[in-house]
């Protein structure tokens, strides 16, 4: 299957995405990785996108555009592959069905991860990382360290990052709600898009998707 995978910040898109991805045996492609991986790779498009984010600009979506062509092209992909992170306004999901277009395939669905706005807010805001080691993350609600503002594993500080705050996270919503929310609007008129709740366990959302999924496929 080719999957678009869609949701505002907080919504647990990338944890989703690693579970979909294993459970359908396909590859999952997310920006971040594109972007590390043609940085450390030295590609022309690494070289491009790195110019771009060390001048502390956006890199344009032809860059994104052309990373995302690459990896989709690569053999591991050749039965299909989970994109998370792109497209992410509405000129890269036309650049994306260009792109397919050209290849001979389609998009087989569009998954939405639907959270409301204040949960998405109480998810980030919650979060504490360790000064020690950022892999140690708690959560002030859903998974509070024993003492408040110590780390469980370490004994080290723990902290809020400072885009993690309720002001950031509600200006990370509003760059969502006007650039990246279109593009479902834009699936839906292909008939593409299944929506979820987000809501409840990591693995009961995975069975709501894989159990969506395997309906739009039959």
């Amino acid at each position: 299957m080719r999957i678009v995978l869609v949701g505002p910040p907080g919504a647990g898109k990338g944890t989703q995405a690693a579970f979909l991805a294993k459970n359908l045996a396909i590859p999952h492609i997310s920006t971040g990785d594109l972007f590390r991986a043609n940085i450390s790779q030295g590609t022309d498009l690494g070289k491009q996108a790195k110019a771009y984010m060390d001048a502390g600009n956006l890199v344009p979506d032809e860059v994104t555009i052309g990373m995302a062509k690459d990896r989709m092209e690569a053999p591991d992909a050749e039965n299909g592959f989970l994109l998370d992170g792109f497209p992410r306004n509405v000129v890269q999901a036309e650049a994306l069905d260009e792109v397919l277009k050209a290849d001979g395939v389609k998009l087989d669905a569009v998954l939405d991860l639907e959270v409301p706005e204040d949960e998405v807010v109480k998810r980030i805001a919650g979060r504490r990382i360790c000064r020690n080691d950022s892999a140690h993350v708690f959560h002030v609600v859903y998974n509070a360290p024993k003492r408040d503002g110590v780390c469980d594993e370490c004994g080290g500080e723990l902290y809020q990052r400072g885009d993690d705050t309720e002001d950031t996270v509600r200006k990370r919503l509003e760059v969502y709600h006007s650039e990246t929310e279109p593009i479902i609007d834009y699936y839906r008129a292909q008939g593409l898009v299944i929506t979820i709740s987000a809501l409840g366990k990591v693995d009961e959302v995975t069975k709501k998707a894989m159990d969506a999924l395997r309906r739009e496929a039959a």
